[in-house]
């Protein structure tokens, strides 16, 4: 009978509660198949590209002349060979930004690659991109910005149909997307007016076209915008979030609650977090030498993934159309330092023994590398933990923590100890875990490591659990 029940709900035969008398059930707001698949990305690229990288502006007029998009080298497969490299699982391009100019030759507007003399009027950046993401094992994102400085139409019930067809060519020509980005900007277009955007359509087209594509703006509907562009979850972070009387743009949730998402909140809206490698978002020469370093980078990501957000790095080519030798170079380095850092996993590596203070629970769900196997510390949790036991007194600085979010987001506070032969020496108290937690503390030599779970909104799961020693100096302090 649990067997069954487990099947039904998608989850493997050992995914049984403690006593393995009654299967767990899922809890509160649940993530769809397609927001797992999602989250299971966890690191991608952002990348800027048109007008605005050979006029040195951030945000276009739309008045640029097509001529001025000129890349003199423009290969795709460059920046998917990085991206690869760097460990990125795919990449999100601007298809338009705010000054209307398309990367794509369409047949809706006037301002695109067609009228440019790049290629002869006969290129295509998203065509070449697509295929340099399959061939690369990439998935591909686009970004197209609803606002359109340049379009004619703009500002009045004609242009929702314009950017609707738009959304269309892109999705039918360069599919399938795994992630499609509305930005809430909404300034004025050539004639002086305004759009009001048709938002429930744009979605509704979307969804019946790519129904297994993630939709990203500041209400969501799949994932929601982190509430900064410093690539920096909150730490506390629910993937929960309450959208009713909210918009996109200016009239979205407060800051806070973007950066935390609600406890309580009412829809399956985890945080994407997009910062940029450079100080702008768009390539300059200028800030060649203002490149975040690796080590920057991964003190980011430890706030971002470690923090259960997607992080969305942004890296923009330059006017040859190529990602230059400076992002180039601190991407591969991010790389180094996450997989130098997290391969000597301490449990699977180190002959440590996991236990749970109950002596029950199936423990090996807890290394498995399986996202839908988990244990449960069952109804009496505070009274019980999880305890690594290591062979012998054991540096360590980091443990990594994660839910099985297709059961809902549970856990709301807990704390990790750390023991010598004279009892506890060390503790540090944390909030929320979701997909993945990634706590890092100061240096502790310890013969065990326990993890309580202080308060939870359901009966407590853990998915997976590990423990490393990073470089201390990675580590910063918030």
């Amino acid at each position: 009978m649990v067997k069954n029940l487990l099947v039904l709900l998608g989850l493997s035969g050992l995914a049984v509660c403690e006593l393995c008398a009654q299967a767990i059930k899922p809890y509160g707001p649940l993530p769809t198949a397609r927001q797992l698949q999602s989250q299971e990305m966890e690191f991608y690229l952002f990348t800027h590209f048109g007008p605005n990288t050979f006029t040195d502006l951030e945000w276009g007029k739309g008045t640029e002349n097509e001529e001025v998009f000129n890349p003199s080298e423009l290969d795709c497969r460059q920046w998917c060979r990085v991206a690869k490299a760097a460990g990125a699982r795919g990449i999100i391009i601007t298809a338009k930004h705010h000054d209307g100019f398309c990367l794509w030759p369409s047949k809706y507007s006037n301002h695109t690659v067609a009228q440019s003399k790049w290629r002869k009027g006969k290129g295509d950046v998203l065509k070449e991109l697509a295929a340099a993401c399959r061939d690369f094992g990439l998935k591909m994102g686009i970004y197209l910005s609803p606002w359109d400085r340049n379009h004619p139409k703009y500002g009045t019930a004609e242009y929702n149909e314009v950017f609707i067809n738009m959304m269309r060519e892109v999705v039918s020509r360069y599919g399938p997307l795994f992630e499609f980005w509305w930005d809430g900007a909404n300034g004025e277009g050539p004639n002086g007016k305004r759009q009001l955007y048709d938002f429930r359509k744009y979605e509704k087209t979307m969804r019946s076209m790519a129904p297994n594509t993630v939709i990203f703006s500041d209400i969501g509907p799949d994932i929601r915008w982190v509430g900064n562009e410093q690539g920096i979850a909150g730490k506390s972070n629910w993937n929960l979030l309450d959208t009713a009387g909210f918009t996109r743009g200016q009239g979205a949730p407060p800051t806070d609650s973007l950066n935390s998402g609600n406890m309580d909140g009412k829809n399956w809206l985890p945080a994407e977090c997009d910062l940029s490698i450079r100080p702008g978002w768009f390539y300059h020469q200028k800030e060649d030498s203002a490149v975040k370093t690796p080590e920057k980078l991964f003190g980011l990501y430890l706030k971002s993934v470690g923090r259960g957000a997607n992080m969305l790095l942004n890296v923009p080519p330059d006017r040859r159309g190529l990602f230059s030798a400076f992002d180039s170079a601190s991407l591969i380095g991010f790389k180094g330092l996450r997989d130098e850092n997290f391969k000597n996993s301490l449990i699977k590596h180190g002959g440590a023994t996991v236990s749970t203070g109950s002596g029950k629970g199936l423990l090996q769900n807890l290394t498995d590398g399986n996202d839908q196997s988990f244990i449960s510390l069952g109804e009496d949790y505070k009274n019980n933990y999880i305890e690594i036991k290591f062979k012998e007194a054991t540096p360590l600085d980091c443990v990594v923590l994660q839910e099985p979010i297709q059961m809902g987001q549970r856990i709301k506070e807990f704390k990790i100890q750390t023991f010598n032969d004279e009892g506890m020496v060390f503790e540090i108290n944390q909030s929320t875990i979701g997909h993945k937690r990634i706590v890092s503390f100061p240096k502790q030599l310890a013969k065990s490591l326990r993890i309580y779970i202080m308060d939870a909104k359901a009966t407590p799961l853990i998915g997976e659990l590990d423990a490393f020693m990073i470089n201390e100096n990675l580590i910063e302090k918030d």
